[in-house]
């Protein structure tokens, strides 16, 4: 087959969603697929990628508050590249144009290709729900902002199916009325983690960088500098464990938010942060040389920084709802109130109260169990195979 991703959220200095579609490229490619990925870009340009599938980018305006992305807002170049590309498939995931521009195209006579609108995220949870949650309990909150369930459920009617990366987005979107075809859990290069990479040395240095004995407890926050990702909330829950017993915590990320993180933790000699590690070997010694990885978005629709802390055999401190409270192995990991700093630094203590041999045994055995990117590929291809087969059918019974 060959997928088309019109996607907004492609970017070369991006995060997950760049690491997600850069592996599934490889692995459609392994598996006889071709994925090219339709990307806002600062110019336009085409990145072939060696063994198969390419990115296209056109030229488009920069997200006003983060300049790694842009918006697309003109139809016609995404709608002359999918009638030259003649896709089987064509997947966007942006509820904005993208969203009606895949929907309204109208293929060339005798092409009639499977849509596909995949939810990577949930912007009521990652935005209204967090600006507004001062104002008034979640469910009232959720009630205000029903008028965009209504806007998406509009445009997803031209779509063949609807998907999600997995239970956590299936189920808060399904509650709100709007519908869900199948739920596709992410995966993760499972064997480039690995507990077995715990380098004793490194994390001794890693707490003498936060000015901690080496008995000390070595916490590891993971990911994008956004408000939504609450690393004010676990700076905060990290400081207030750490009145009681010997925790820090190491950040590694950029992103919109990171001034004001810096800012947030000055003073704090436990905690620490650290420019993102694009070196995928060095970041996986590091992470499994730490002692939990900590988490505070509960808006996080999947959760691939915990798949991948799981994967190099860390325990998770995480919130009780959201993606990563959905794949967190309840033998290693503490969950908390989602939004608590108090509750936050509460699990902290706790899993640093367990039995460390029989909770890092525990989590040894969890890593064995993460699911793997190509098992996520083979079997979202599997259900696209069977979309694009249903379609040909009806084409041949209407013809």
């Amino acid at each position: 087959m060959r997928i088309v991703d019109v996607n907004e959220f492609y970017s070369p200095t991006g995060g997950g969603v760049r690491t997600y579609i850069d592996r599934k490229m490889g692995i459609m490619a392994d598996l006889g697929h071709e994925l090219i990925v339709i990307a806002a870009g600062r110019e336009d340009s085409v990145e072939e990628r060696p063994g198969g599938g390419r990115i296209i980018y056109v030229k488009t305006g920069r997200l006003p508050f983060d300049h790694n992305y842009g918006l697309f807002w003109d139809a016609a170049p995404i709608v002359e590249l999918l009638d030259s590309l003649q896709p089987d498939l064509v997947e966007t995931s942006s509820p904005w144009r993208p969203a009606w521009i895949v929907g309204q195209w109208q293929p060339r006579p005798g092409h009639r290709p499977a849509r596909v609108f995949f939810m990577h995220n949930d912007n009521v949870a990652a935005y209204a729900l967090r600006w507004f949650e001062a104002l008034g309990p979640q469910a009232r909150i959720e009630r205000a902002f029903a008028w965009y369930s209504r806007y998406m459920g509009r445009f997803l009617d031209s779509y063949d199916a609807v998907v999600t990366n997995g239970p956590a987005l299936e189920k808060r979107l399904s509650a709100r009325g709007l519908r869900i075809d199948a739920a596709m859990p992410l995966g993760i290069e499972r064997g480039h983690f690995s507990p077995d990479l715990r380098d004793e040395r490194l994390r001794a240095a890693l707490l003498a960088q936060l000015d901690l004995p080496p008995d000390g407890h070595l916490l590891l926050g993971l990911g994008r500098h956004h408000p939504e990702k609450r690393w004010h909330l676990v700076a905060d829950a990290v400081v207030q464990a750490g009145t009681n017993i010997p925790v820090g915590m190491i950040l590694l990320g950029t992103g919109v938010a990171s001034r004001q993180i810096e800012k947030h933790i000055a003073g704090s000699p436990h905690v620490c942060m650290f420019a993102p590690v694009y070196d995928r070997e060095r970041l996986a010694r590091i992470v499994a040389s730490c002692d939990a990885l900590i988490h505070g978005a509960e808006a996080e629709p999947f959760g691939l920084v915990a798949a991948e802390a799981m994967a190099a055999g860390l325990p998770l401190i995480v919130p009780d709802t959201g993606g990563c409270a959905e794949i967190a192995d309840p033998h290693s990991s503490e969950l908390f109130a989602a939004r608590d700093p108090q509750a936050c630094a509460a699990a902290i203590e706790r899993l640093f109260a367990r039995d460390q041999v029989l909770l890092r045994g525990a989590a040894r055995a969890a890593a064995g169990r993460v699911r793997s990117d190509r098992e996520h590929t083979e079997e979202l291809m599997a259900y696209y195979a069977g979309l694009v087969a249903a379609k040909r059918e009806r084409r041949l019974t209407a013809a």
